[in-house]
């Protein structure tokens, strides 16, 4: 385990503590909800997961 010094303990205390209220919240800009991930993004997966689904279930019945 690295050792750490005084100065470094003392930085990471307030960095944590500025950005621990942070963690887990959704940004709102203009009172419209900003996501980590863009919408297109989201249909892609999507896509990817339930294309998977439906061809899972073509190859079953078939």
């Amino acid at each position: 385990m690295a050792l750490q010094t005084p100065k470094q303990k003392a930085a990471n205390a307030k960095f944590e503590k500025k950005n621990t209220n942070q963690w887990g919240k959704v940004k709102k800009v203009n009172n419209k909800t900003e996501y980590p991930v863009s919408k297109s993004w989201l249909f892609v997966l999507l896509f990817l997961v339930c294309g998977g689904a439906v061809l899972e279930l073509i190859r079953l019945f078939f």
